[in-house]
């Protein structure tokens, strides 16, 4: 008998005897459910860290191996501005903090890995379905939020603070507050990115739909004001407003993708 009649036979049968009837694969099943005492679940947590922390070992150790050619890429956005060194050592602990921070994010694919990894054997067939492309999506929104802040609101924060002062004062900064600044705002611009993962978690979970989130605009319009103005770590309205743009821009795509997920 063909696997359509199969199908209906059993569909069939489920609905003479009150029961409804079960496909062929389960979705809310746990594939290969094996049970695994907490000693084993703490041992594997411990392997997946181990895992995870020699690859933050590595990338910083190559990032700091090239950390002069990350810092002079990092100082590009500041174009007329010179830098100095204030105390001794201060360019070597700078140097430590873009070495952390690259190899930090070098790092981030084999972290997520790892966590995935470890997450995955308690998930059932439709949360792993979902999985793979919430992880890839967040990956690339916390890349392309660097490159938002690298392109876009790093030069136009610089270029306000330069050009204010220009006739004023000579542009002489402490490469220790301009790193400070630098790496703040492209790790938070990063996180920023992160909006349209969570609503689109919140939506899965049932805990909000399209209509409530679309229904809170206005507070939404106040909540980016007030993100761009934290997270940024100065106080020109140039840079606060282009991230206030980026998040209700992000809050509405993220509108958008929890609708065409039905709800």
């Amino acid at each position: 008998m063909p696997p359509t009649e199969l199908d209906t036979a059993a569909s069939e049968m489920a609905s003479l005897n009150g029961t409804p009837a079960t496909s062929a694969v389960d979705l809310d099943e746990v594939p290969d459910d094996v049970e695994m005492s907490l000693f084993d679940h703490l041992e594997e947590l411990r392997v997946r860290i181990f895992y995870g922390l020699i690859g933050v070992f590595v990338g910083i150790g190559a990032c700091f191996w090239q950390v002069n050619r990350l810092v002079a890429w990092l100082e590009v956005p500041a174009q007329g501005a010179k830098f100095l060194q204030l105390s001794p050592g201060e360019y070597f602990f700078v140097s430590l903090k873009v070495a952390g921070y690259s190899g930090l994010l070098v790092a981030s694919p084999l972290i997520l890995y790892q966590i995935v990894m470890f997450v995955l054997p308690g998930l059932t067939r439709r949360e792993r379905r979902l999985m793979g492309p919430i992880v890839l999506g967040s990956g690339l929104l916390f890349f392309a939020g660097i490159l938002f802040a690298y392109f876009a609101l790093i030069p136009a924060a610089l270029n306000f603070f330069i050009s204010y002062g220009a006739d004023v004062v000579e542009q002489l900064w402490s490469i220790d507050r301009y790193f400070e600044f630098v790496l703040l705002l492209l790790f938070s611009t990063g996180l920023a990115f992160q909006i349209p993962i969570l609503q689109l978690l919140l939506g899965l979970l049932g805990f909000v739909n399209s209509r409530q989130m679309l229904a809170g605009w206005r507070y939404i319009l106040l909540g980016a004001a007030v993100l761009g103005a934290v997270l940024t770590p100065s106080t020109d309205p140039v840079t606060q407003s282009l991230l206030a743009g980026a998040v209700l821009f992000l809050y509405f795509g993220g509108i958008v993708m929890v609708k065409a997920i039905g709800r």
